[in-house]
């Protein structure tokens, strides 16, 4: 029993300690629920919206002669660009002019060596018209005198022509069963002297018996008068053709 009051010794004058100070406070007028009202009692807060606004800048302090620096920069600024602009103006009526005044050069040494050619072209067309005028009148006589002597030579080839026509003629005898619009072509071979050596027919006039009439009209003159110039019988009377169309038969 004596290690049980050593045991709980400590509890127990703790517990007499609290009862005797809550003895001694209700003396005083202690009221332990007014004091826990009073405790509890809730409070009345009063809260207000407060919204923080950002500060803002100081504003700068403004210069009274601040537009009008701008404006004399902003009129510096357009006089320099129209300066600008003017020199490139200058500079492209400049090459114009220089471009215009190449072209004109260009021009006129065209023209002037186009002239230069024309001139030159004129001297030569002179100088050739000088020497064709110097032997114009020697050509203009030769010329002449060829066709003199063409002129004469042909005469005498149909003086003689016309005289072995009528010689032909005259020996031929017309065949019963000739008529008006025959002809034939006959190729009559001489020799120097006149002397018939060939005659051969070359066209027909279809009737037999007038192409042997004619072969044997030339045969008959057996000679003809015949140019004694043996340059002139060479072209005209070796060989050549003769054309038998008896002139009674175109009656």
């Amino acid at each position: 029993m004596i290690w049980t009051l050593r045991q709980y010794s400590l509890p127990l004058m703790l517990a007499l300690a609290l009862h005797g100070a809550a003895a001694w406070a209700l003396l005083q007028g202690w009221n332990p629920e007014k004091e826990l009202l009073n405790f509890v009692k809730p409070q009345t807060v009063v809260a207000n919206l407060v919204v923080v606004q950002p500060k803002a800048k100081p504003k700068p302090a403004v210069d009274p002669n601040a537009a009008a620096k701008a404006a004399q920069e902003r009129k510096a600024r357009e006089q320099r660009e129209a300066e600008r602009k003017a020199q490139e103006l200058k500079a492209q009526e400049a090459a114009a002019e220089k471009r215009r005044l190449d072209e004109a050069e260009r021009q006129a040494e065209e023209a002037e060596a186009k002239r230069l050619a024309e001139e030159q072209a004129r001297q030569d067309r002179l100088a050739k018209l000088s020497e064709m005028a110097a032997t114009s009148l020697e050509q203009a006589i030769a010329e002449e005198s060829e066709d003199l002597n063409a002129g004469t030579e042909e005469m005498v080839v149909r003086s003689y022509h016309a005289a072995i026509y009528d010689l032909v003629r005259r020996n031929w005898s017309r065949p019963p069963s000739s008529r008006t619009g025959m002809w034939a072509r006959l190729q009559v071979e001489l020799i120097p002297t006149g002397e018939v050596i060939a005659v051969t027919l070359v066209e027909s006039s279809g009737n037999p018996a007038f192409n042997r009439s004619a072969e044997h009209a030339v045969r008959m003159a057996k000679r003809f008068d015949v140019p004694e110039d043996n340059a002139l019988f060479e072209r005209h009377f070796r060989r050549f053709y003769f054309l038998f169309q008896p002139e009674d038969l175109l009656r």
